[in-house]
């Protein structure tokens, strides 16, 4: 199965192609997408496309997110819900199977702990799948690791 996974974001947005047996996942593909700064419309045009573009060039079965966590600060709340609208948006257009974790049942899946912080995620990720050496913001390790999450919840079910 392969999975197309975002960790959705308003200034940075995780992007990962995971596929394969969910003990022994692999990174298609992986990137941090960053708007450009300027109006709304601009920024989420191009996560969209960024998303459209994903689809395109990977074909996945499967689109993942991490449903929203609602922080203290309701504006930037609220731009990490646009961005996601658009990458939904993006997903259902091309008639992806959508499924959102929330962000302990991501944590729980890659570190084992639903209470896990960011490091822990960022020390894990690469213990479970290669990657090829080179800087990643955290996003995009989150984004590989809803990846990975996903293909621990075998959606859709295998026989």
């Amino acid at each position: 199965m392969r999975i197309l996974a975002i960790d959705p974001g308003y200034d940075r947005m995780g992007i990962a192609v995971v596929e394969g047996d969910p003990s022994r996942p692999t990174v298609v593909w992986s990137d941090c997408v960053l708007p450009p700064k300027g109006n709304k419309e601009d920024r989420l045009a191009f996560v969209s496309a960024a998303i459209k573009n994903a689809i395109d060039e990977h074909t996945p079965e499967v689109f993942a997110l991490e449903s929203l966590f609602f922080s203290v600060n309701k504006k930037t709340a609220l731009g990490v819900a646009e961005a996601r609208g658009a990458a939904l948006s993006a997903a259902g257009e091309a008639g992806l199977i959508v499924r959102e974790f929330s962000p302990g049942t991501v944590k729980l899946a890659v570190t084992g702990s639903g209470r896990a912080d960011k490091k822990a995620i960022a020390s894990m990720v690469p213990k479970l799948v290669a990657l090829t050496p080179r800087k990643r913001l955290d996003d995009e390790l989150d984004a590989i690791a809803v990846g990975i999450t996903a293909l621990a919840h075998r959606y859709p079910q295998q026989p």
